[in-house]
């Protein structure tokens, strides 16, 4: 009688591009901008909250290196890995989210999307009639300033994988 044993199959992954540019490196003061920036638009934003924003505007723009970046910081956060996954198609599985969620990625989307046209009135006052006014003032900016970080990330070509949750905080 023989036995059979399982033999570990390799497998090879596509290799890695590296980046384009460090931008950081070249242009210091505008990242620290940037840092600064980003640390003004998430004051008072429930940390969950702006995790999905940034998720959600990061997959529009598509930005791996920042899907990378904000899924850990919200699995860090404890956020669920269900609601993460759902979240590219959040509008057919509104059920995983709140109302206010709802409507901070319905403004997500229109804010990234401009392209599409305005941001639609009835897409502000959802999300006017979910968060009081310097709250909204602080998810508009969160959203901006994901999107300035995205455009950064996708440019230089920023690969995703190696971040930890919280190493730029």
């Amino acid at each position: 009688m023989t036995t059979q044993t399982d033999t570990p199959t390799t497998v090879e992954y596509a290799p890695e591009q590296p980046a384009r540019l460090e931008w950081a490196k070249h242009a210091p003061e505008v990242y620290q901008a940037m840092v600064r920036l980003e640390t003004a638009a998430r004051k008072g934003l429930d940390h969950k909250l702006y995790e999905l924003v940034k998720i959600r505007a990061s997959q529009i723009n598509h930005c791996a290196f920042c899907i990378d970046m904000h899924t850990k910081d919200a699995l860090a956060a404890g956020e669920s890995v269900e609601r993460i996954v759902q979240l590219s198609a959040w509008d057919e599985s509104r059920h995983f989210y709140t109302a206010k969620e709802v409507a901070a990625l319905e403004l997500t989307e229109a804010v990234t999307v401009l392209t599409d046209g305005f941001v639609p009135d009835e897409v502000y006052d959802n999300a006017a009639k979910h968060f009081e006014e310097a709250e909204l003032a602080q998810v508009i900016a969160a959203i901006t300033v994901i999107n300035a970080w995205n455009r950064f990330g996708v440019t230089c070509r920023m690969a995703p994988g190696h971040y930890q949750p919280g190493q730029y905080k």
